[in-house]
């Protein structure tokens, strides 16, 4: 077995930190497109102790457009429903579905 210095573990343990702040800011990004809530993560150009803490942005939804959704959801379901959270999931399959009707709506000539 070979022999491990206390600088190889040193090095290996710089390397683990830089990988999980390089990881930590990919996850980061990828939950602020989802609207997901803030945390806090390491900066990859700072050390792993210091840390930012990220604020998500609300998507601010007025009170007129929760009473619109609540009435489409009674009118949809037929009782009245009780919303619990409403959120933004980003996404393009609203758009391709809407694109794929309207191509399938088009009469082919052959």
């Amino acid at each position: 077995m070979p022999d491990v210095t206390v600088l190889d573990l040193a090095a290996a343990l710089e390397q683990l930190q830089a990988q999980m702040a390089e990881m930590s800011q990919h996850i980061e990004f990828l939950e602020h497109g989802n609207g997901v809530s803030g945390r806090t993560v390491a900066a990859p150009s700072q050390p792993a102790a210091a840390a930012i803490h990220v604020e998500p942005v609300p998507a601010a939804i007025t009170e007129d457009e929760l009473m619109a959704i609540s009435a489409a959801l009674g009118a949809y379901l037929g009782v009245r429903a009780h919303i619990r959270q409403i959120r933004l999931v980003s996404t393009t399959a609203w758009a391709q579905q809407g694109r794929v009707s309207i191509q399938a709506s088009h009469s082919l000539q052959g």
